[in-house]
């Protein structure tokens, strides 16, 4: 038995990751894609946000991106990243709507587990405090687990982020089981008064049903499948069959 989320009206959003299009634009140097024409191009075709997720080598998008992008994200900007003291500088100047703390690595090709909200408590909590004194929303990427969900509650981020790469995996197998760890954290995040966010490898392919079984879920962060869907199906329809698929 799984939870199907039937709110009358509600709606979860659907916030574009444009990493991939600022690794497109490096691969040949210049500035074609253009990130910030992309970002205003997926507003203008229906997504309710704009990610972004910076690391420290700067390898697809820069920070002078992130600066390039404040003025033109009309909708919601997410920066996602690790905040180390370069990353958190700039947070803090741009003010984006929110802040999505992610605990990456240097070397990580891309994010690959969650916070370990306890272990990290003391320095989570000094970095949320600050976000939240500049009235920048904060998410902790965690996994889907009871514990974590809890700790997240103690540090008082206003959301979390499901790390959804081992649900979107199994789902891929067949396995709709993989759903229940995700569905009981949102049950209890729903308790605690924490927003729900999700990411990591949704696609076209699992995001009804995941969204189906995440009651409260209130945003989705997706990005390369959504761009790799788009060099087949086209971006602007690709986007609307997101937002179709997530009302």
């Amino acid at each position: 038995m799984y939870f199907c989320d039937i709110k009358n009206g509600f709606m979860t959003k659907l916030s574009v990751n444009i990493n991939k299009i600022a690794t497109l634009r490096n691969s040949r140097g210049g500035d074609f894609p253009n990130v910030v024409q992309f970002a205003k191009d997926v507003q203008r075709f229906g997504a309710e946000g704009v990610t972004i997720h910076p690391r420290p080598d700067e390898r697809h998008i820069r920070y002078q991106d992130a600066f390039d992008l404040k003025s033109e994200v009309y909708t919601e900007y997410n920066i996602e990243g690790n905040p180390i003291k370069k990353f958190m500088d700039m947070v803090l100047k741009i003010k984006p709507t929110q802040v999505t703390l992610v605990p990456d690595g240097d070397d990580a090709i891309t994010s690959n587990a969650g916070w370990d909200t306890i272990k990290h408590k003391d320095f989570l909590v000094d970095i949320v405090e600050e976000c939240k004194r500049n009235n920048i929303r904060t998410s902790i990427f965690v996994d889907p687990d009871l514990k974590q969900i809890e700790g997240a509650k103690v540090i008082g981020t206003d959301r979390i982020e499901l790390y959804t790469e081992a649900f979107a995996y199994q789902f891929g197998l067949g396995n709709s089981d993989s759903i229940i760890p995700y569905t009981e954290c949102a049950v209890l995040a729903n308790s605690l008064g924490l927003g729900i966010n999700a990411g990591h490898d949704l696609s076209l392919d699992n995001i009804k049903f995941f969204k189906d079984n995440i009651p409260g879920l209130m945003e989705v962060s997706i990005g390369h499948a959504l761009i790799s869907e788009s060099l087949y199906l086209g971006i602007e329809n690709v986007v609307n069959m997101y937002l179709n698929k997530l009302k």
